[in-house]
């Protein structure tokens, strides 16, 4: 290739927007405002690299971070970050001394996670802030409203604890439906009726937060005192046609790009790779290309009619995706060639293929797309994106 941008000796690699992250968390905090911006930067930062990301996010406006797990925290202060981290589930009892050393903020739902992190606050010989959680009707984690007065007494009577937070986590805010819509609304009363409960206890927390990505965009009476995006962040809608209101718009941060490693002419008929599943309609350019299920193509993209892009145009995938390459009918076009740019997730041309184009031939969310790109496909950190306006990010989608 003309543009040897890849680190490695494969020609795959993704891109990663710095510009795009700041301008995302720009516009989602301002989408919010007055409420506070949380970046959600937990596996890698949906496998955009947490350190990088994060940082890019805080410029962009975000005050707060967060983290599924202890180890994400800890590798966020590693890299010199000293925004509040948040994790968002309750850590184990052994893993609350990385907590406290790490100035991490747990949520809390449990009476036994509030003794763990009163005794490693003790043992430290320092106060720890803590969210509490409850749940409000996703039913996965968070405590009972019964139990959650309790909670917050026992956080209020040890000594070094701090009730700073209180939580809930929509769960179907991302879809349309009127019964989605009714469920959502419940969940918004529900935590408000917590929140009272708490008030007339004497033990509300000052912050107040409800809306992930969907409920933010779609939902501004559960932004509270502050909204947790994950996958707006990163430029996918978290769902068909929900975006911020214009002339907002979303910059995707994340581009898959891989080269032409192989090019054969094949007749009408022939059925390129395991399971021999589909003929070639007509004599066709078949391209293999270095890139398959061990780096994230799943092999039911296939069956789901995925396509790439060569050349400025769509090019469906010509048989089962491999471990480690793919096959493409290119038709008859000569002009295909070893080294040519092959673009998964990008633009390429007048062309893009976006993650939510992918998430609707895989039947599943971006989140999971973006989060399935395997380790060994190098990340290429670039910061000279151009933002798109409301127009060309509503046409890439």
């Amino acid at each position: 290739m003309a543009d040897r941008r890849y680190p490695g000796l494969r020609p795959t690699w993704a891109e990663i927007d710095l510009a795009a992250v700041r301008h995302n968390a720009s516009v989602l905090r301002r989408t919010a405002a007055p409420a506070a911006l949380c970046a959600v930067v937990k596996a890698d930062a949906y496998g955009h690299g947490a350190v990088a990301v994060a940082r890019a996010a805080l410029d962009g406006g975000a005050r707060w971070l967060a983290v599924a797990l202890v180890e994400e925290g800890v590798t966020l202060r590693q890299g010199g970050i000293e925004a509040p981290v948040l994790v968002l589930s309750e850590p184990p009892a052994d893993a609350m001394g990385e907590v406290v050393a790490g100035r991490l903020v747990p949520t809390l739902y449990t009476g036994a996670g509030v003794a763990a992190a009163a005794a490693a606050a003790e043992a430290a010989g320092t106060e720890l802030a803590v969210h509490l959680k409850v749940d409000t009707g996703m039913h996965r984690v968070g405590a009972d409203r019964a139990d959650l007065v309790g909670l917050a007494t026992a956080v209020a009577a040890a000594p070094r604890l701090r009730a700073e937070g209180l939580w809930s986590h929509l769960a179907v805010a991302d879809r349309g439906g009127p019964d989605d819509a009714s469920f959502t609304t419940g969940q918004i009363d529900r935590f408000a009726a917590a929140v009272a409960e708490l008030a007339a206890a004497g033990l509300a927390p000052p912050l107040l937060h409800l809306a992930n990505s969907a409920g933010t965009l779609a939902y501004p009476e559960a932004r509270l005192g502050m909204v947790r995006c994950g996958i707006a962040l990163y430029g996918v809608a978290p769902a068909p046609g929900l975006a911020p209101p214009a002339p907002e718009a979303l910059a995707p941060v994340l581009s898959l790009r891989s080269a032409v490693s192989l090019v054969r002419t094949l007749g009408a008929g022939e059925r390129p790779s395991y399971g021999r599943h589909r003929p070639l309609a007509q004599s066709s350019v078949v391209a293999t290309i270095p890139i398959g299920y061990a780096d994230g193509i799943p092999r039911r993209s296939f069956a789901g009619g995925g396509t790439v892009l060569i050349g400025g145009r769509r090019r469906p995938l010509a048989g089962t995706v491999t471990m480690d390459q793919i096959v493409v009918d290119c038709g008859p076009d000569p002009s295909v060639a070893v080294g040519d740019e092959v673009v998964l997730i990008g633009r390429q041309g007048d062309q893009s293929l976006t993650v939510e184009d992918w998430a609707a031939v895989l039947g599943t969310i971006g989140n999971e797309v973006l989060t399935e790109i395997g380790g060994r496909v190098p990340r290429v950190v670039v910061d000279t994106a151009t933002v798109p306006s409301a127009a060309e990010a509503q046409e890439g989608t």
